[in-house]
């Protein structure tokens, strides 16, 4: 990880800190306007710059305030007590719709368009957001396994198999037609095939797959 960043925290600052986000997460780092980040906020120039000192430092706070906020929520369901067959939808749910959601999209698109830019930054997007669902997934499919749930040779293979599933055509075509793209329906099609691949390839049993298929 990065040093701390040299920035100052006041009354204002989340008011500074929201309107910055709006306007990095529409108009990328080099495209922000200080004069449009101060006027989204409600503050003066001054104001601003009495928390942040350049644009620069501004960026990556938001950023990491956006890794932070934005994380896929699926730690929750890691140490759920349910047969795979129950949690695993809702894992596949959960990655499916932030990978197709507005703010999931904007801050895909910013983080590669800055990788070069903030090579820092763009890890520390991979750690805290694909490398750590994949972490996850990795210790809740060893928990089904040590279960006898499922039968799986090679935990980090299939945990990257699911995510790619969960995102199977609705992440690009979100990514290039936009979120309004992508219906209920498609998503709940592909959510329904991830599944099913899934257990057809890993499940113990042939009651997994029914299940799941139903």
């Amino acid at each position: 990880m990065a040093k701390a960043l040299p920035v100052t925290r006041g009354r204002k600052f989340l008011q500074v800190l929201e309107g910055a986000r709006t306007i990095f997460l529409r108009d990328g780092f080099e495209g922000a306007s200080v004069d449009d980040i101060a006027r989204t906020a409600g503050v003066s120039k001054a104001t601003l710059y009495s928390y942040f000192p350049d644009k620069r430092i501004m960026f990556m706070e938001v950023f990491r305030h956006e890794l932070a906020r934005e994380a896929t929520d699926t730690g929750a369901l890691i140490d759920v007590d349910l047969p795979v067959e129950q949690v695993l939808p809702f894992l596949v749910q959960i990655i499916s719709t932030y990978v197709t959601s507005d703010i999931g999209l904007r801050v895909f698109r910013v983080s590669v368009a800055e990788a070069e830019r903030f090579p820092l930054l763009a890890q520390e997007y991979y750690e805290s957001g694909p490398a750590l669902l994949r972490q996850q997934l990795v210790k809740y499919l060893d928990r089904c396994v040590q279960r006898g749930e499922l039968r799986i040779p090679d935990l980090e293979l299939a945990a990257n198999q699911l995510i790619e599933l969960a995102g199977t055509a609705i992440h690009d075509r979100a990514l290039f037609l936009g979120p309004q793209s992508v219906d209920r329906e498609l998503v709940r099609k592909v959510n329904r095939g991830a599944v099913t691949m899934f257990l057809a390839c890993y499940g113990s049993g042939k009651s997994s797959l029914m299940e799941a298929a139903e």
